[in-house]
């Protein structure tokens, strides 16, 4: 794997980084996830505005403009294997004397981006779903940023693990859905898709944005809005709420991602069910 380090391209087994980034030190950092398909980024302005917007978050200026980032990432996806792949790129505030107010004046950043290849949901996972499970949403107040420390990430997660399952739904407040633990959440109720509303305590996914373009060309009732955790309450079939630790399932039978992976799409007949779209 050829990975980019501080403006170098190198085996990812020669990648150093000093103990004293702040990335390791405080988790002081953010970072973008990139898809590429094709050996093509998708949505890559959107991608580059979304880490724009982090930067901006935690006052840390872009080591880079957007031509500059777009041809290191076209080289990096060209030095590995895979027509498709996924792009982990991760900025921290550079390394400096263990600190917590910014260092002054202020350090290079460390910038470190790599590749993986991309891989899909088999075909029966889509129509059979994932089980999941609901937790109260105990991180920060600030989830649009994509900040590289993600310990409650981490542990909302493996909660789900611990259950048997792939996903942490989690409740803000005992009142109303965010989003997953590493994922974007949608409802299908009554006919409508329903989308939590991009604000300060969820992540702005990309595909989240593709899923609701494609609802509004397709003509399906869409609503973005807060999702009461009670209104996933009813029958059989559903995501209906249990306390922090139980599974339920979350099914495909409404709604599925089209393979061209741009594509997503709601099928009709649908009642009341949980999509779970993954937050890149």
């Amino acid at each position: 794997m050829t990975i980019y380090l501080n403006d170098q391209f190198m085996p990812i087994e020669e990648a150093k980084v000093s103990v004293l980034d702040r990335g390791f030190i405080f988790g002081d950092g953010v970072y973008e996830v990139i898809p590429v398909y094709s050996r093509k980024p998708f949505r890559l302005e959107e991608h580059l505005r979304r880490l724009q917007h982090s930067l901006d978050g935690i006052r840390l200026a872009n080591p880079h403009g957007n031509a500059e980032w777009t041809r290191i990432i076209d080289e990096l996806v060209a030095r590995n294997a895979g027509e498709d792949q996924y792009l982990y790129l991760h900025i921290t505030r550079g390394v400096a004397r263990r600190d917590h107010a910014f260092p002054s004046p202020p350090v290079n950043p460390t910038v470190f981006m790599m590749s993986n290849p991309l891989l899909t949901p088999p075909a029966e996972l889509l129509q059979s779903g994932i089980a999941c499970i609901t937790a109260p949403d105990n991180r920060w107040l600030r989830c649009d940023i994509k900040a590289i420390a993600l310990l409650p990430n981490v542990l909302l997660r493996q909660m789900a693990v611990d259950a048997g399952c792939a996903e942490t739904i989690l409740i803000r407040n005992n009142e109303f859905m965010t989003e997953g633990a590493a994922s974007n959440i949608f409802v299908v109720k009554d006919g409508t898709l329903l989308a939590p509303p991009k604000d300060n305590l969820m992540l702005p996914g990309i595909t989240y944005d593709v899923i609701l373009e494609i609802a509004a060309a397709d003509g399906i009732p869409h609503e973005v809005r807060r999702i009461a955790a009670a209104e996933c309450s009813p029958p059989t079939n559903c995501c209906s709420p249990h306390p922090p630790g139980k599974c339920w399932r979350s099914r495909n039978s409404t709604a599925s991602r089209s393979a061209t992976a741009s594509r997503a799409r709601c099928l009709p007949g649908c009642t009341r069910c949980t999509r779970i779209s993954n937050a890149t």
